[in-house]
């Protein structure tokens, strides 16, 4: 019998140190090598961590919400070859709240259930045990509505109803800043500290457009997904690019050096169940329709089920944020650093306007866009967006011109 400490990994680029999400395993357990382990959060992503070895947990190092640098100790176990063999030992109340970070653990956190990291992490804060939850969701995923319901159906002593029949909703819910969430409220404020945002709005007529998607659909084969208007804006963008490299550029603080680069990879804000995420979509302007269309569909799925790597999550030159039917009238992005340019793309809806002096119902969309000013002028970010509305509304030019892209070198 030894004892084996696992240290902290580095989790790659350059990453010193990794806050704790959540533990998968309480002191006692006895665990299979690669089994899940912890979750950590690095600026990027949130990231799973298997089991070095098989063994016994002996001591866990670190709560929900601690940073811990990069090869300090984070598991002790105590290993042989045959201990899996051996049932673990009752908890000990002498257990302290280092060795057992999560208070109350249930069977739910041995048990595989769908279910995103935050939604276990509520679940866990509540005492609700994943496994008697019913999912709402794909393949019978758990959401956060399900969680309520569930936390709802358990509920005692609740208030007396008040003249009207209703119930006052009393107590209030901490909610510990950790994980995705807290890289997004660093970022967010770092970006709105540190760059003046100059934000411009457009609206553009994609009636052309919506008549172009809506014939490509129907000519898919049936069970394809239907395009929605990202492919087509995408490309579009990739083309308009070409004229406004400093638009498709990162920003260098320590160097102090404007980095234009010449291959378009598009961010794509996806809102997820931990919280916003930026997967990439590269290369953008060697992508036809259908290419760019799979690709952001991929994307977006890996990052709100948790699969997409670092590598996914990091390197775009330019974001594209929508919040689709949600997307409003217009909005005010923030920029994501070191970009300088975010295209926001706002709700299409049917409006009156007056075409040649005639009153006639058009499919408007507004794109709401914002640029680091320090590098990009408002001349030159009111021309980008007008290029940009200019291919929108006459969609057809968008795949015709896209492989003769000059300067579309890799």
């Amino acid at each position: 019998m030894s004892r084996y400490v696992f240290k902290l990994p580095d989790l790659g680029e350059g990453t010193v140190a990794s806050e704790i999400v959540s533990w998968r395993v309480q002191v006692g357990d006895v665990v299979a090598e690669d089994a899940p382990l912890v979750e950590l959060a690095t600026d990027k992503a949130v990231l799973e961590v298997p089991s070095p070895v098989s063994g016994r947990v002996l001591a866990l190092h670190g709560e929900p919400g601690d940073s811990v640098a990069v090869g300090s100790d984070l598991v002790i176990f105590e290993t042989e070859e045959t201990l899996g063999a051996v049932p673990p030992p009752a908890t000990s109340s002498a257990v302290t709240p280092t060795e057992l970070p999560v208070a109350s653990v249930t069977a739910e956190s041995r048990t595989r259930v769908m279910a995103s990291p935050a939604t276990r992490r509520l679940a866990r804060q509540a005492g609700i045990d994943l496994a008697q939850v019913t999912g709402s969701g794909p393949r019978g995923r758990i959401a956060r509505a399900d969680l309520q319901r569930s936390a709802e159906g358990q509920s005692v002593n609740a208030p007396p109803l008040s003249a009207g029949g209703r119930r006052a909703r009393t107590g209030v819910e901490e909610v510990k800043i950790i994980g995705v969430r807290r890289v997004i409220a660093e970022r967010t404020l770092a970006a709105t500290r540190n760059i003046p945002h100059f934000s411009y709005v457009e609206e553009v007529d994609v009636t052309a457009l919506e008549a172009l998607r809506l014939a490509t659909n129907a000519s898919l084969a049936s069970g394809v997904p239907g395009y929605s208007y990202l492919p087509f804006v995408l490309g579009a963008l990739a083309l308009v690019l070409v004229d406004f490299p400093q638009c498709n550029a990162h920003y260098d603080e320590e160097r102090k050096v404007l980095m234009r680069h010449r291959g378009v990879h598009v961010g794509i804000a996806t809102q997820t169940d931990d919280g916003l995420k930026v997967p990439v979509v590269r290369h953008v302007e060697a992508l036809g329709l259908a290419s760019l269309a799979d690709q952001i569909r991929l994307q977006a799925a890996a990052a709100r089920d948790g699969t997409a790597k670092r590598a996914d999550l990091s390197g775009s030159t330019i974001t594209v944020t929508s919040l689709g039917k949600l997307g409003g009238v217009a909005s005010t992005p923030v920029l994501n650093a070191p970009e300088v340019a975010i295209i926001g793309v706002n709700k299409a809806v049917d409006r009156p306007m007056v075409v040649d002096g005639h009153v006639v119902i058009r499919r408007m969309m507004n794109l709401s866009s914002s640029f680091d000013h320090r590098f990009v002028d408002g001349f030159d970010a009111a021309a980008m967006i007008q290029a940009l509305k200019e291919r929108l509304e006459q969609p057809a030019s968008i795949f015709e011109d896209l492989d003769s892209t000059k300067d579309s070198a890799i």
